[in-house]
Formats: C-alpha cells, structure tokens, sequence
C-alpha cells in the first residue's frame, strides 16, 4: 500500500513538474481556462478599471468591453484613455458603453467623490478592478524614503481606499460585488532591485487577503487577486528608480521572454469570469519559481542561493537592469 502511495505521489510531481514547463498559469486557472466560465460572463455588467490607459489595464479594458461588459476607464491622462476608448470600439464594443474617467488615484481626500461618479456613470457597479501601479528598479540602500512613499500612495493605498469604499457600497445596494487588484509575482515573493515595489504589493495582498476573509461569510463579496509575471508593456519607461521625480525611462526588448500583454489580460479576465481567489499568471521558467516557492520555500532559498542574483534578475526582466555595481 505504501508502495502504491509513493509512486503515486512521484507520478504526480513528475506530471505537475512537466506541466509548469509548457503553462503560463497556475494550475487551477488552467482548469477554469479550459472548463470554467468564459467572458460571455461579463455582458452588461458595469466594471470600473483604474490604470487603464496602458498595460494591463488597457488590455484587460479591452477585454471585457468587447465581451458586453459596460466599462468605466480611470488613469491621469484623459487623451490615452479616449484612446483606448477607441480601441474598445474597434474591438466591437458599443461606444455607450464605455466611460472615460480621468482622474489621479494619488488624490486621496477625492476618493469618496470619484467614486461616486464612476457609481453614477451606468447607474451601479458590479466590479472594481483595482490596476493602477508602477514597477521599480532601484538597489536597497539608495531609495529614498519619499520612494517609498510615493509607491505605497499609488500601488497599495488607493487601491485599499477604494475597495473599502466598495465594500460598504455592495453591502448597502445588496449588489453581489467583486473587487480585484492587480498585484504581482513579487507580492508572492520578494525579487531583488525592487524592495518598495515587493512591500506595496505584498501589502496589498495582506489587505485584500484579510478583507476575503472577514466578508466570507456574507456571501455578498469575491476578491480576486491577480498576480502577473513578466509582461510587455512600458512598465520600464515609467518605473519608479531610488530617487523621487525620477524614471527609468528604458525599452523592453523585444525578444525578452515576457508574456504578451493580450495573453496576460485574457488570463486575467479569465480569473475575474470565475471569480477566483487568487491567480499565478506567468510563462516558464517564472511560473515554476512561484510554485516552488510557494509550497517549498525552503527549497526555494536554497535554489535562489545556487542561482545566483544576476541569474534571478535575467528570469525577471531578460537582462540584467540595475546592479549594485553598475
């Protein structure tokens, strides 16, 4: 009997292992990929995307437009966000059903009030996707504290601010809500070179993790946790440094292997459709790490050890971006 048990346990490691080479997910949004709901899931409901006039957030803006959801767009510039207005629509959204909501998320004491509006846009809100971020690359012992600062007000507290704000309204208008945030593999665990970066997102999953359990019991609430890998976008160009006012200003390559931006806001969709708790969203070897990682940490530490820094960073970002010696 035991015998049949160990090699049922190292057949399934051989599977599970072979399998985290060829997905660019975690293994139970795979599942919900191929057998669960699909976007169709979305239509007419009224979703507010915040940091949706790039990246991610504009993809995954997209995304649901043209699977019938009605759409509420919210970044500072209101020129991109008519732009990805248009996109929307030339994905074959209807324009009624898109909103531009320009605003800066950084302005904490207007929450209450543009909140409000993007309730007021269509009447109501089924879901809030809290996107709206930067990245950094900066050494440790150089970051300014005003970095750090800077970083929790636009990656952790807005987005806290506003699903409480969420919170009571789904609670008020017996609305089944949703509330996701895009957080990130390093909310999971730390990568080097980006320590107020890791901290904003391991915040934000403590916060909205802790808010998932204190409304399970109602009934009346899904929190969905999106944590995305490598991805293309002009996440570099705008990334946070060591130094306040300062950007990296850098170019993704074109061959780094990073996941498409169309793929990753299709996952994403894909994860907010079955409501899911949390979602790993990365290609090979990235997907790996945060599996070992996550249930062996341990022998994670000891491979990081092994692998080295300047070979982590090369998993992260294709090529080495900042190090203590450049």
């Amino acid at each position: 009997m035991f015998y049949i048990i160990g090699v049922i346990f190292v057949l399934y490691l051989f599977i599970w292992t072979i399998l985290l080479v060829f997905v660019d997910c975690d293994l139970v949004l795979l599942w919900y990929l191929h057998f669960g709901k699909k976007l169709n899931e979305f239509r007419n409901k009224i979703i507010w995307v915040t940091g949706a006039s790039s990246g991610i957030g504009e993809y995954l803006a997209i995304e649901l437009a043209k699977s019938g959801a009605k759409i509420i767009i919210t970044a500072r510039s209101e020129t991109n966000l008519e732009k990805v207005k248009k996109r929307c629509i030339e994905a074959g959204a209807n324009e009624e059903n898109i909103s531009v909501l320009p605003f800066d998320l950084t302005e904490e004491v207007r929450l209450p009030e543009i909140f409000n509006k993007a309730v007021n846009c269509f009447g109501q809100l089924d879901i809030l996707v809290n996107n709206a971020g930067r990245s950094q690359r900066a050494s440790f012992d150089e970051i300014e504290t005003k970095v750090d600062r800077e970083i929790f007000d636009l990656n952790t507290f807005p987005a806290i601010s506003l699903s409480r704000l969420a919170v009571k309204y789904f609670e008020e208008s017996r609305i089944k809500g949703q509330i996701v945030a895009t957080s990130s593999v390093a909310g999971l665990f730390a990568v080097p070179y980006s320590c107020s970066y890791n901290a904003s997102k391991s915040a934000l999953n403590a916060y909205l993790n802790t808010l998932r359990l204190e409304t399970m019991d109602s009934n009346n609430l899904d929190v969905t946790i999106l944590c995305p890998g490598p991805v293309f976008s002009n996440l570099l160009e705008n990334c946070f440094t060591a130094k306040s006012g300062e950007k990296l200003g850098l170019q993704m390559n074109a061959n780094d292997k990073r996941m498409t931006t169309e793929r990753c806001a299709y996952l994403s969709a894909i994860a907010i459709a079955n409501r899911l708790q949390e979602a790993w969203i990365a290609e090979f070897p990235c997907i790996f790490l945060v599996y070992i990682n996550m249930y062996y940490p341990n022998f994670a530490r000891w491979i990081v050890k092994r692998y080295g820094v300047k070979r982590l960073m090369n998993v992260r970002d294709s090529r080495q971006i900042v190090t203590k010696n450049d």
